[in-house]
């Protein structure tokens, strides 16, 4: 295995220089030698870095050659048909990422020749919102959607390497050379922090929210506000999961957007909350009032006028904005819009609600069990989203006692 340089002259007399690697691999050809393969670079660190690659993934045995590669294109394909078991909804936000993206960058590239500093050109295109080759234009992606799509990027390549259409992850590969620290810092700052008022609705604003809600509507906007269930939880929970004797919602499923029946988000998704009196008793009427199935069950909880699962259009079109815009909670430059967008407003609320001290009205519930409550996946979730809404202590007592004794 080696490094050399390559000359020669073309017919026009003119010379030419290029830096060759050659190595051999275990596989054997028809005569039953080592393959011997060759590729060219322009630059000799190009050269130097490949070879050094290769190197490992031969001595490993990991290496595919490029003639035994596939491009992006054609391994996003491959990826998306073994995601067959995963939700609907999952598998299309993948495709989504593939088609506007992944392809229209990358498709045509062989997996063997990805670099990380080819992953790396392409995230910053994606950024800046740089137009790949053919369109005309293009909007920059914001930080959190140039994570998402390099992980199903680099999902797409773990799938590769596992049917050998390349040796290596250089998604994994850049990911290990990245300070996680500063990167989640730079992603929460792009981010910025949920705001009362701006992302989560005030104590006055859920008031008149309440006030206004009817109908069928009240009850589901006093489960969303009062227990923080998902709107995937609240259209795919059924009443065998409300137990309304001892005042608690069991959340063992969830209904995705093509109303599809599915387990929760995460196994800490399946959980047990507690209903509070109003909304127990406002639940009690409306099991009275529900719509039943075809079969005249009594099956879900939040259903549609037929008694199947709701669609979550539905619910914000239909339900959420017209209370809102009633309870006068609208924009600040248009009273006949809505001030927030989805339900998922009301969840950011409950969570305040738990974490708020008592005397504002709040549950003053430990950071742990605000977690429970919500269904994340791990207490860190819940620190990164909420943790700033947490009542600090005023020490300045304290201080100025300490400062007193060593003055």
């Amino acid at each position: 295995m080696s490094v050399r340089t390559h000359t020669w002259t073309t017919k026009s007399g003119e010379q030419r220089q290029a830096y060759l690697v050659q190595y051999s691999t275990a596989e054997l050809d028809k005569r039953g030698k080592r393959k011997r393969h060759v590729k060219f670079f322009d630059r000799k660190k190009d050269a130097d870095a490949f070879h050094a690659q290769v190197r490992v993934d031969v001595g490993k045995g990991v290496h595919v050659p490029a003639s035994k590669s596939i491009a992006v294109e054609a391994a996003g394909r491959n990826w998306i048909d073994s995601c067959g078991d995963l939700e609907r909804t999952t598998v299309d936000g993948y495709q989504q990422h593939l088609n506007l993206h992944i392809n229209p960058y990358l498709g045509g590239v062989k997996l063997s020749a990805l670099t990380v500093a080819i992953v790396r050109d392409w995230q910053d295109k994606l950024r800046k919102g740089v137009p790949a080759p053919g369109q005309a234009q293009a909007e920059p992606r914001t930080a959190d959607m140039v994570k998402r799509v390099t992980t199903s990027l680099g999902s797409l390549i773990g799938d590769a390497v596992e049917r050998g259409h390349v040796g290596t992850n250089v998604v994994r590969n850049l990911r290990a050379n990245r300070k996680r620290g500063k990167e989640r810092k730079a992603e929460r700052r792009a981010k910025g922090r949920l705001k009362i008022g701006v992302d989560i609705p005030t104590p006055v604003e859920i008031d008149a929210i309440l006030g206004a809600a009817a109908g069928r509507w009240r009850p589901l906007l006093l489960v969303a506000i009062r227990c923080g269930l998902r709107a995937s939880e609240l259209r795919g929970l059924p009443w065998s999961d409300v137990d309304l004797k001892k005042g608690e919602i069991h959340v063992r499923q969830r209904a995705d957007a093509y109303n599809r029946i599915g387990p929760p988000k995460s196994e800490s998704g399946e959980r047990a909350v507690p209903i509070p009196p109003a909304t127990l008793q406002a639940l009690r009427e409306w099991k009275l009032k529900c719509p039943r199935n075809a079969r005249r069950e009594l099956q879900y909880v939040f259903p549609n006028g037929e008694g199947n699962i709701e669609n979550h259009a539905n619910i914000v079109t239909r339900g959420l904005a017209p209370t809102l815009i009633t309870a006068k909670v609208t924009a600040p430059d248009n009273n006949e819009a809505p001030k927030y967008s989805g339900l998922h407003a009301l969840r950011h609320f409950f969570a305040s609600w738990c974490i708020n001290r008592k005397v504002d009205g709040g549950l003053e519930l430990p950071l742990k069990v605000v977690s429970e409550r919500l269904g994340h996946s791990n207490i860190a979730i819940t620190a990164d989203l909420y943790g700033h809404l947490f009542p600090r202590s005023d020490d300045s007592k304290e201080l100025a006692a300490a400062e007193g004794r060593n003055g």
